[in-house]
């Protein structure tokens, strides 16, 4: 079965989760911007979701996990949630 590891970043808009997104790009650090914006708990550890399988999370979420490059800022990704970015930090 494959594994992986990833972090998030949880926010009510879709514009508050793209000006994330740029921010990380332009070089603010994903755990850092995690805890201060993160409405998900994970948040205080700076996204960090830990290691889970396929069908552990929602479907939107094992989606971008188990398919996008490692190490990449993928979102924003809607669920019934809100809004996510994600980065895959490993997978097995």
């Amino acid at each position: 079965m494959t594994v992986a590891t990833a972090r998030h970043i949880l926010v009510d808009s879709e514009e508050q989760c793209a000006e994330l997104k740029a921010q990380i790009e332009a070089g603010t650090d994903f755990a850092d911007a995690a805890k201060e914006h993160s409405s998900c708990p994970s948040g205080r550890s700076g996204g960090d979701l830990g290691e889970f399988g396929p069908g552990m999370m929602v479907p939107e979420f094992d989606e971008v996990v188990f398919s996008a490059d490692i190490g990449t800022v993928q979102g924003p990704v809607k669920t019934q949630f809100g809004y996510h970015l994600l980065e895959v930090t490993s997978r097995s």
